[in-house]
C-alpha cells in the first residue's frame, strides 16, 4: 500500500530500509544502532536483514564515528551516522566542522562527502542532562553544512532518503518529541525540494515560521487564534542551511506580521537571521516587528521545569497579540 499512516519515527525506519535496498553503498554506523536497534528503535530490524556489515554497531566514540564515516565516503560508501542524542554530538564537533564541512572545498570541489549525521533533537521527553539540547544553529553556522529536520511523518521519509542521495553533508535533526506522532506517508509520491519550506497552514493576519519540533505547536496556536476570528498563516522551514527565504518573504508581504519559533535559545538562535534577512526584504510591508519565541539563554533545566523552558501554545499566542497589537 502506498499511503500508510506512522510515526514519525517508523517512517524513518522505513527510509533508512529503503536507502539500504535500494543502494548497497549505503551504511548504518551508531552505538546500538545494530542489535537494539537504537534507543528509539529507529534502526530496529535492520542489522537482522542486511547484516552487520551493513548496519554497524559501534564503540562510544563519536569522533571516531564521524571520522570513520568521512573515510568511508571517500572511498564511495553513504555513510548514515547515528548519534545517539543531541548533547553527545560535541565529541565529534571538531571532525564535523574541521574535516567533513571542509573536505569537498578543500578540494576544489573534486572531494564528494555523502554523510548524513542522524541527530535526535530538542526537549519534552523528561530526559536527563545532555539528552535535550537544541543545538542546530552551530551547525548551520559552519559553510559546507547542510542542515535539515521533518516535522512530521512524511517529510521524514523523503527527506531523510533525500539526505542520503546529496553529495555534500548533512546535519538531519529528529524532533525526538514528534517520533510517535503519526501522520500519512505516500512512499510512491514525488518528494519536493529538501530544502524548499512549505507552507503548513494558510492566514492573513500574520505569519508563524518554525521547524522541527515547534511546527505542530504552531498550528496548535493557529488554531487557537482561528477561534478569536484571527488568521494565522504556518510556515514550516524544513531546511535551517541552506534556508528558504522566498517562501517566508512571499508570505510576510501578504500578512504584515512575523514571529518566529524555535525550541532554542532565542539568544543567537536561527530565529535572529529570519528576523534580520526579512527585515531587510519586507521593510516597506511589515507593520510590526519580527518577533521572537525560544528557549531562554540557560542551561536546559531538569525535567521537572523544562515545560517552563520550553516555548509552548501561551507563549506563541501571547508573542501573536503583541504583533497584532502594533
Amino acid at each position: 500500500m502506498a499511503v500508510q499512516k506512522l510515526p514519525l519515527a517508523k517512517a524513518l525506519n522505513e527510509s533508512l530500509r529503503k536507502a539500504l535496498e535500494t543502494d548497497p553503498k549505503v551504511v548504518i554506523m551508531g552505538l546500538d544502532v545494530g542489535k537494539l536497534g537504537g534507543v528509539f528503535r529507529i534502526t530496529d530490524g535492520l542489522q537482522k536483514d542486511f547484516g552487520e556489515d551493513r548496519v554497524v554497531d559501534t564503540p562510544l566514540a563519536e569522533s571516531g564515528i564521524v571520522g570513520t564515516a568521512i573515510g568511508l565516503a571517500l572511498r564511495g560508501y553513504r555513510p548514515v551516522v547515528e548519534i545517539q542524542f543531541d548533547g553527545f554530538v560535541f565529541p565529534a564537533y571538531d571532525q564535523i566542522v574541521t574535516q567533513l564541512a571542509k573536505m569537498r572545498a578543500r578540494s576544489l570541489g573534486t572531494v564528494k562527502m555523502p554523510v548524513v549525521i542522524r541527530i535526535p533533537y530538542g526537549g519534552g521527553i523528561g530526559a536527563v542532562e545532555h539528552h535535550s539540547e537544541s543545538p542546530e544553529s552551530l551547525f548551520a553556522h559552519v559553510a559546507g553544512l547542510k542542515v535539515v529536520t521533518p516535522a512530521n511523518s512524511s517529510d521524514a521519509y523523503w527527506m531523510l532518503q533525500q539526505a542520503i542521495q546529496s553529495d555534500d553533508p548533512v546535519i538531519f535533526f529528529e524532533p525526538k518529541r514528534r517520533y510517535w506522532d503519526k501522520g500519512e506517508v505516500d512512499t510512491e509520491a514525488i518528494p519536493g525540494e529538501l530544502h524548499k519550506a512549505r507552507v503548513a497552514r494558510e492566514g492573513t493576519d500574520l505569519t508563524l515560521v518554525a521547524y522541527g519540533p515547534m511546527v505542530k505547536t504552531c498550528l496548535e496556536a493557529a488554531a487557537a487564534a482561528a477561534e478569536e476570528g484571527r488568521s494565522i498563516e504556518v510556515v514550516d522551514l524544513r531546511s535551517i542551511s541552506p534556508l528558504d527565504f522566498d517562501t517566508i518573504q512571499t508570505s510576510v508581504e501578504k500578512t504584515r506580521r512575523l514571529v518566529v519559533v524555535h525550541e532554542a535559545p532565542v539568544f543567537f538562535g536561527s530565529g535572529a537571521e529570519i528576523a534580520a534577512r526579512i527585515t531587510e526584504r519586507c521593510f516597506y510591508h511589515l507593520e510590526a516587528p519580527v518577533l521572537r519565541v525560544g528557549g531562554y539563554h540557560a542551561p536546559y533545566p531538569p525535567a521537572r521545569l523544562e515545560e517552563e523552558y520550553l516555548p509552548g501554545l501561551d507563549r506563541v499566542l501571547d508573542a501573536v497579540d503583541r504583533s497584532l497589537a502594533y
